[in-house]
């Protein structure tokens, strides 16, 4: 059986969060409409199944756990990078 699509989306800025924020979160139809949302508005994406069936267990508004740093650090890094060409 092939696995549901997750979609996770994070917020974060250092004036107004301590951590990355979750601020969106879905599967299968729900994943699809963040991702197409995503693009419409010129948003990187960032694919890693390990991290979003981590993240997918948190609860919308809360911040990212410390276990989460690293990997989320990562995909901030990529996304900087993206957003600064």
């Amino acid at each position: 059986m092939m696995e549901k699509k997750k979609a996770i989306a994070l917020t974060y800025s250092q004036d107004q969060h301590l951590a990355p924020v979750v601020i969106a979160k879905g599967q299968g139809y729900v994943a699809e409409k963040i991702i197409e949302v995503a693009k419409r508005n010129n948003i990187p994406l960032y694919n890693n199944p390990a991290l979003a069936e981590e993240l997918i267990n948190l609860e919308i508004l809360t911040d990212i756990p410390p276990e989460l740093f690293e990997a989320v650090a990562k995909v901030l890094a990529y996304v900087y990078h993206i957003d600064s060409k």
